[in-house]
Formats: C-alpha cells, sequence, structure tokens
C-alpha cells in the first residue's frame, strides 16, 4: 500500500525535523522542502511553527507561504499547522503591544494568555471536541505545549447546511484553543512530535485521513 505523500514546510521555522520524524513514524511518505510544486502536489501539508507570530509570519511570506496554503485549502487539500502554525491562521496577533496581520482562515486574535506563570511548557490534558476524528482513541491523554500566547475566544460562527469547525480546548491560567478540525485545516497548539505516543496516535489519525 503506497505511503500518503506529506511535505513539511521549510520556510525557516525550527524543529522541522523532529516533525519530520514523527510524521515518518505516523506512516507517511514524507518530504522536507519550500518547492511550492512539491507542496502543492503533496497530499498533505505541515506548517510547523516556533518563536515569535511576527517572526514566523516574515518567514511564510518570504516562500509565498500564505498564497499556497490558500491555494491548497481551496482545492480541499489538507493542511497541518502546528504550534504557531496554528496561531497564525488566525486574522492577526499581538506580542509585546504589537500587532501582526496573521494568514486570516479564521478570525480572532493571538494574545497572551493570562497565567501566573508563563511560559506555559509541559503537558496538559485537552477536552476533545465532541465527534472529533483527530483526537480518535486519544481524547484522554495529554500532549506537550511550548506557548506564551494563544486564542482565547473562538468567533467564527458558521450556520447550516455550513458544517461547522470542531474545537478543542486547553486551560492553564484561561481556556483556550488547543486544536481545530476545520475541513481540509487542522491544527493543534500543541507538539504531536513531542508528545510521545500520543503524539504519534495524533498525526496517524491525521494521516489516515489524507
Amino acid at each position: 500500500m503506497t505511503k500518503p505523500r506529506v511535505v513539511v514546510l521549510d520556510y525557516g521555522s525550527g524543529n522541522v525535523h523532529s516533525v519530520a520524524k514523527a510524521l515518518q513514524v505516523a506512516g507517511a511518505e514524507v518530504q522536507l522542502t519550500a518547492d511550492r510544486s512539491a507542496a502543492l502536489a503533496a497530499d498533505g501539508l505541515v506548517v510547523p511553527g516556533v518563536g515569535a507570530f511576527a517572526a514566523v509570519m516574515e518567514q511564510l511570506k518570504a516562500v509565498r507561504g500564505g498564497d499556497l496554503i490558500d491555494q491548497r485549502l481551496t482545492a480541499s487539500r489538507p493542511v497541518l499547522g502546528i504550534c504557531v502554525g496554528l496561531q497564525v491562521m488566525f486574522a492577526n496577533g499581538v506580542e509585546h503591544g504589537i500587532e501582526t496581520e496573521g494568514l486570516g482562515q479564521w478570525p480572532g486574535t493571538v494574545g497572551l494568555l493570562q497565567a501566573p506563570v508563563l511560559p506555559h511548557i509541559g503537558w496538559n490534558k485537552v477536552e476533545a471536541a465532541s465527534g472529533s476524528k483527530l483526537f480518535e482513541g486519544i481524547e484522554d491523554q495529554r500532549f506537550y505545549f511550548v506557548h506564551s500566547y494563544g486564542v482565547t475566544n473562538w468567533e467564527l460562527d458558521v450556520q447550516p447546511p455550513f458544517i461547522a469547525p470542531q474545537v478543542t480546548w486547553a486551560e492553564y491560567g484561561q481556556k483556550f484553543v488547543a486544536a481545530v478540525e476545520n475541513g481540509p485545516l487542522t491544527a493543534t497548539q500543541f507538539h504531536p512530535e513531542k508528545s510521545g505516543q500520543a503524539g504519534i496516535q495524533l498525526l496517524t489519525n491525521w494521516i489516515g485521513s489524507l
């Protein structure tokens, strides 16, 4: 049986090699590249993100990542964002009082979490969305987070006959978006590649949907 082909978008963000390795373990044929043709042709595209919102947006703009993601989603071709790769899918991010425009796939603002200690580093449980395919079989597992910023309000209101996104939440000081499943666009605030067997199963679930 042919393995699904997944491109990890290599646009300058860190942590790409561990993401690629985890995807291979989860059953994908993985290519680490910024080549547009390869990224458009792949069964799945992964957009990792490490560091500041503004810096990741600058790096994505340099490789026209926003256009690439738009083209894939318009054609209903799956995209998975990880950590800041989730955050940049929202309309904007505010860090140190500076607002940066995001990719705008979802309305909402990424802001500093209101918590006693930041960054939020370590394992945390999630409240998986009802009927989630991404969390199937791992609804009660913990996942590994490293972040100080997040989305605390879900603002996209979808009415029938359209299908509403499935939003998974976690809590650290306050509730924040831990994952979103929205048609071909999926994203996690946590790092599945650092989340042990639960993270591998989550990636396996995503790869199985390609």
